[in-house]
């Protein structure tokens, strides 16, 4: 086999894990640090952060995502904590953009920051972005993150559509009895907007979550509510879809999505890996089982290519068949949301 064969042939094999699926989706967390205190996710004071020297740099971020881009991770989304409060995540896109091989690139954020930040972001070369936004409610929204920031979350969602990010999602983790009864508010701004609205279902993350599995509410019955307003109409799979089950209503300028990792498992198309800030490569976001990449990144002078590359391809077969949740041997994952990536 010549060398250029030879080349070729390993790309193969970093793109597909044990199970022969292919990877192309890496999820990268820029920071743990958060503006809101939400409650399921952190206490009122807040976690002891990640310090400033254990965080990967930009130039450690961009190094992995130049090899990982010759490899064939195409789709980067950027996550935190809350990455717009990392100085300088602006410039850090503006040189992901520029990235060959990057055809994909988000970022996921709570929106606090969004109005400031959208125009630049835009520019920079951000294309789509999801707000996380679990209630339409002023009141309630200060209660779920102790904060009284909703007005400016509404607002930067306005900004993200005014400068032409699409598509804009908002994310919506839903809850029995907590926000279950804003369903068909959240349904009906896809007919006034062109946003896309994806309910998810509520998740086991993090040591300081009671989940226990009675707060999930199924799709099929989120589906019926939102049939009182109109009928949800199928759309048919589309390049760099994710695991969400998309619907429009006729008529309406978006679109509603839903993702529900527990009552149906998406384990057989995930193509993704996470990064988290201190840079550790997590194979499944419901395993504690981490491959450290800093480490490689620091002890290899300048981040030796190839050395990363082997990395990844540790990464590609650690990644397990899929998670155990409802099962006996399953064990919540205790890092929590802020410190793995959104």
């Amino acid at each position: 086999m010549g060398s250029s064969a030879l080349k070729n042939f390993r790309i193969m094999k970093l793109l597909l894990d044990d199970y022969y699926r292919k990877i192309n989706y890496l999820r990268l967390s820029v920071t743990d640090r958060c503006n809101l205190r939400c409650r399921y996710c952190m206490p009122e004071e807040g976690v002891e952060s990640i310090k400033h020297r254990d965080l990967l740099t930009y130039e450690e971020i961009r190094k992995v995502i130049e090899v990982f881009a010759r490899n064939g991770i195409s789709k980067i989304r950027l996550t935190g904590g809350e990455p717009l409060v990392r100085k300088g995540v602006v410039d850090l896109i503006k040189g992901i953009a520029r990235i060959e091989g990057v055809t994909d690139l988000s970022l996921t954020t709570n929106g606090v920051l969004l109005k400031e930040y959208a125009g630049a972001l835009a520019e920079a070369g951000l294309r789509r972005i999801n707000v996380s936004l679990d209630t339409l409610q002023p009141d309630r929204f200060a209660y779920i993150t102790r904060r009284d920031r909703f007005k400016e979350v509404w607002a930067g969602i306005e900004e993200a559509l005014r400068h032409r990010l699409s598509p804009v999602k908002v994310n919506v983790v839903v809850m029995k009895g907590f926000n279950d009864d804003e369903i068909r508010d959240f349904a009906r701004l896809s007919l006034t907007y062109p946003l896309h609205i994806r309910f998810i279902e509520f998740m086991p993350l993090g040591k300081g979550s009671d989940w226990d599995g009675k707060e999930i509410i199924p799709p099929s019955q989120i589906m019926e509510e939102i049939r009182e307003i109109g009928e949800l109409i199928p759309i048919g799979p589309q390049a760099n879809d994710g695991p969400a089950k998309r619907y429009y209503i006729k008529g309406s300028k978006g679109e509603i999505g839903f993702i529900s990792p527990i009552s149906s498992h998406f384990c057989e198309q995930c193509n993704r890996l996470r990064l988290t800030p201190d840079g550790k490569i997590r194979t499944c976001l419901f395993s504690d089982a981490e491959i450290d990449l800093k480490g490689v990144l620091r002890t290899s002078g300048d981040g030796d290519d190839e050395k990363v590359e082997e990395v990844l391809y540790r990464a590609l077969q650690a990644k397990p068949e899929g998670h155990r949740i409802g099962d006996r041997r399953f064990k919540k994952c205790q890092r929590g949301m802020h410190a793995i990536g959104g």
